[in-house]
Order: C-alpha cells, then sequence, then structure tokens
C-alpha cells in the first residue's frame, strides 16, 4: 500500500530504454501512474507495442497506469551541417538561410526548417539556439536570408531547436505530423492527449475537436512553453483539462531567471481554475546517467510537489536513460518526503463568482471541509466521469480520495489526480445499506480502512449519470 500514501503522481516517459517487457512490470511495480509516448520520436507501431505492454503489466500488478500522448508541435529548427557539428565564435557573422539545401549547412550559414522565419523576425531580435546555449542578434533580413551576429557562441550540431527570445514566432501548434498523430492517440486510446507549444485556447479547442472527430476520448493538456501562452495563461487554462509547466522551451523564451516564479504563476493559475498541472523538463536529468539525483534535483521536485503540482514528469531519464526503475523509486521517495511537510488543510475556495456553479462542486467542497475537520480515513466517490474526485483533490488534504467507478476511461483518467486513486466498482444494489455493505467489503478486502473507521461517500441519486453527485454521508465501517 506504499504506492497509496503518495498522492503526487509520476509521469513517465517511454523510449528504448523501457522496451524490455521485464522493465515496464518493474516500472508499474515501482509507483509510475501515467506513461508518456512522444511522438517526436518513433513509429506508430513502437507507441502501439508500449502500450500494450503497460496495460499488460498494469493489468498483471492490479493497478491502473493512464496513458498520454505527447504532440510534437511545429519544427522550429535549423537543418543540417555538411561536415558535422560548426564552432560559432562570439562577435562571428553567422547566417540562417531558408533557401539553403536540407545538408548544406556551413560554419557561415545553414537551412531552417520553419521556412517562415524570415517574416517572424525583425533587427535587433535576439533568437536562441540549442535550448538557449548559443545566441544570435538579427543584424537584417534579406528575403529568405536572416543575417545575425554571435552573441554568445559554441558548438552548434544538426537539428537544433529555434526561439525568439520574449516569443512572437507565428507558427501554428497543430502540425500536418500532429494531426495525423491526433488520429494515432484517438486510435491507441489515450487518457491524456498534451498540445506543445499551444498559443491560445483555440489551439487547444481545435486539438479537442480533432480528438473527438477522431473518436478519442482523451483530455487536453496543455503544455505552457511559449511567451503567447503566458500571455494568455487564463484563457489557455480554462481551454484545458490539465496544463503542463514544459520548463525546457519556456525557460529559453521567457530566460532562466524568471523561470521559479512563472512555474509558481503557472500552478496558481491552474489550481485556482480547478485543473490538473504537471511540472516537468530535467527534474531528475543527472540520473539518466547516475544512480542517485543531486541535491539540487530532489529540491526541484520536492518544490514543485510543494508548490500543489497534481504529478511531476520523468523524460530522457527513463525513456532513454541507464536506470529507468531507480529513477521512479528515487522519486517517489522525493514526494514522500516532501509530502511531509506540506500544509494539507487549505481553506475551501468557492469560485470568483462566489457561487457554487455545480452541485458536484458543492458537495466536494462540503466533503473536503468534513473530512478536514474529522478523524475520517478515507473518501469515497461513486463516480462516473471522475469530476467529483477532482474537485476534491484541488482542496489540500491528506486523506485519500478513492474513485469508486465502472468505467475504464475514468479509473485511468483519475490517475493524474492527486491524491486520487481508481477503484473497479460497479453499483448493483439499490437498497442503501446492502450498497453501503459491498463498499465497505471492497475497501476491507483492498486493506484501505480497517474495520470501525469513519468514511464520507459521496453518490448521486441516479447512477450513470455523469456530474450527477448531489449527495455526501458520513459512515463508520462494519466488517460483515
Amino acid at each position: 500500500m506504499s504506492a497509496l500514501l503518495r498522492r503526487t503522481k509520476i509521469v513517465a516517459t517511454l523510449g528504448p530504454a523501457t522496451d524490455d517487457p521485464a522493465v515496464i512490470a518493474s516500472l508499474v511495480r515501482a509507483g509510475v501512474d501515467v506513461v508518456r509516448l512522444n511522438f517526436s520520436h518513433g513509429q506508430v507501431a513502437d507507441h502501439a507495442r508500449r502500450v500494450g505492454l503497460v496495460r499488460a503489466a498494469a493489468q498483471s500488478a492490479g493497478r491502473y497506469v493512464g496513458v498520454l500522448g505527447d504532440l510534437q508541435g511545429p519544427k522550429i529548427r535549423i537543418d543540417r551541417f555538411a561536415g558535422g557539428p560548426v564552432q560559432l565564435a562570439d562577435g562571428a557573422k553567422f547566417t540562417l538561410d531558408a533557401s539553403l539545401a536540407t545538408d548544406a549547412g556551413t560554419q557561415a550559414a545553414v537551412g531552417i526548417a520553419y521556412k517562415r522565419l524570415p517574416s517572424d523576425v525583425f533587427a535587433g531580435d535576439v533568437l536562441l539556439l540549442n535550448d538557449g546555449q548559443i545566441s544570435l542578434q538579427v543584424e537584417k533580413i534579406d528575403g529568405p536570408r536572416i543575417h545575425t551576429r554571435v552573441l554568445v557562441g559554441g558548438e552548434l550540431g544538426n537539428n537544433k531547436g529555434i526561439n525568439r527570445q520574449g516569443g512572437g514566432l507565428s507558427a501554428g501548434a497543430l502540425t500536418d505530423k500532429d494531426r495525423e498523430d491526433i488520429r494515432t492517440a484517438a486510435s491507441l486510446g489515450v487518457d491524456y492527449l498534451a498540445v506543445s507549444f499551444a498559443r491560445d485556447a483555440a489551439d487547444v479547442n481545435e486539438a479537442r475537436a480533432l480528438l473527438r472527430e477522431a473518436g478519442g476520448h482523451g483530455l487536453l493538456v496543455a503544455k505552457i512553453e511559449r511567451a503567447e501562452a503566458i500571455k494568455n495563461l487564463a484563457n489557455v487554462v480554462r481551454a484545458s483539462d490539465a496544463v503542463m509547466v514544459a520548463r525546457g522551451d519556456l525557460g529559453v523564451e521567457m530566460g532562466f531567471a524568471e523561470l521559479a516564479g512563472l512555474q509558481k504563476q503557472i500552478i496558481l493559475e491552474a489550481r485556482h481554475q480547478n485543473r490538473v498541472v504537471i511540472t516537468a523538463t530535467q527534474m531528475m536529468e543527472s540520473m539518466i546517467v547516475n544512480t542517485i539525483p543531486t541535491r539540487a534535483e530532489v529540491s526541484d521536485v520536492a518544490n514543485a510537489v510543494m508548490e500543489g503540482s497534481d504529478a511531476v514528469m520523468l523524460s530522457a531519464e527513463t525513456a532513454s536513460g541507464k536506470h529507468p526503475v531507480k529513477v521512479i523509486e528515487a522519486m517517489s521517495q522525493i514526494i514522500l518526503g516532501a509530502e511531509k511537510y506540506q500544509d494539507t488543510h487549505l481553506r475551501v475556495r468557492v469560485r470568483n463568482s462566489g457561487q457554487f456553479e455545480r452541485t458536484d462542486e458543492a458537495i466536494a467542497a462540503a466533503v473536503m471541509y468534513t473530512a478536514n475537520h474529522m478523524n475520517v480515513k478515507a473518501i469515497v466517490a461513486l463516480t462516473e466521469s471522475g469530476s467529483t474526485t477532482l474537485w476534491m483533490s484541488r482542496v489540500r488534504s491528506d486523506i485519500p480520495i478513492y474513485a469508486f467507478t465502472r468505467q475504464p476511461s475514468t479509473l485511468c483518467r483519475v490517475t493524474l489526480y492527486r491524491g486520487v486513486y481508481p477503484v473497479a466498482y460497479d453499483v448493483t444494489h439499490a437498497d442503501p445499506e446492502e450498497l453501503y455493505r459491498s463498499i465497505f467489503r471492497q475497501l476491507l478486502d483492498l486493506r484501505l480502512v480497517a474495520d470501525g473507521d469513519l468514511v464520507i461517500l459521496t453518490t448521486g441519486e441516479r447512477s450513470g449519470v455523469s456530474g450527477g453527485t448531489n449527495a455526501m454521508r458520513i459512515l463508520r465501517v462494519a466488517a460483515d
């Protein structure tokens, strides 16, 4: 039951390092909650095989593991060099040339995959390459060529990303490849779909419409990694079901000095709007090679937890690192350590209007207020969509919330909700007393509570209706 004591969830990216079924099984046993498919790498067959392995391992372990598909987004990158990486010296002239052949890069110039870049930038702009390690100042635009001076040089290799300091590139969030990958995501039945480089609510809405059109049921995650998304933050969060603090490109565009404050701002906005929030990028980067994290990484993960993240995410650490299982185990320990020191009783917050807009929202607030002022051991929500458990998980509490549901999609969806744990259950009793006895048996069989414990139960008058929760009951567990 140790995994259930950890409230903050872990998202792990799949890749070559996890392709062994034994490794996948170990990841699931170690407590991974959601796996990420990075559509920037691999073929459809790779993703399908990995999802199959995860679902088989989860079933074997008696657990539920969610699946997040992550779209690549626009490729704002340089092309390739004819003779391998080049060394750019400070003060040197260097040209980004949209008319240059893909493999014709030299010490003086390189092609660009994003052909509209010359019309997006102006003299005086600073362009950042290779995650900000190289910076170029635009001196003039000459048709398809951007003439620059190197501000900060270094080694520049093939296909490195380009950012404009402060944002402002016009590339849309969804490319033709993304549209195809959305159809793949729908066919794989992903529980979440992440939209890379989302600029505004329209980008998220378009991805949602395409996913539904393809028959997908997944929830939408907006990756906050562009300056435009920060400017439109409230609207982007409102259009999404979850957001990801994607600190790589966000740190490049906005400047690394701003990153910690921006992370806090995004998390607060997401929680303010009752959305799920994932903190990502380089959380345990040193463990790609090493067997233990640095102290700075420990602090980084712990701070993300204490700031209110629902989940923390691993990328190359599990996808291509040497110790994917050890990373999950280490991250789990850090989360548990951080949660010991986190305030678990926050004031129940009503919306800006001062009114609850939904009955299940009001019930969720009442439950959490009651639970935080009584010796309640567990909260049980009979739920179709999981929405009641989401509302409840927004209020800090160390009391576990169990989502009892018959819906397979809901069982996997709530794996990302902080402090919420899925339990497969179908209501087969109309008589309340028999229903309570059935729930008690399930809780006791799973060793989630003990005989005599107090629990809070939320239900709806009509089972099978999404958003229909309208009642709470305080019950004492009684063994048959």
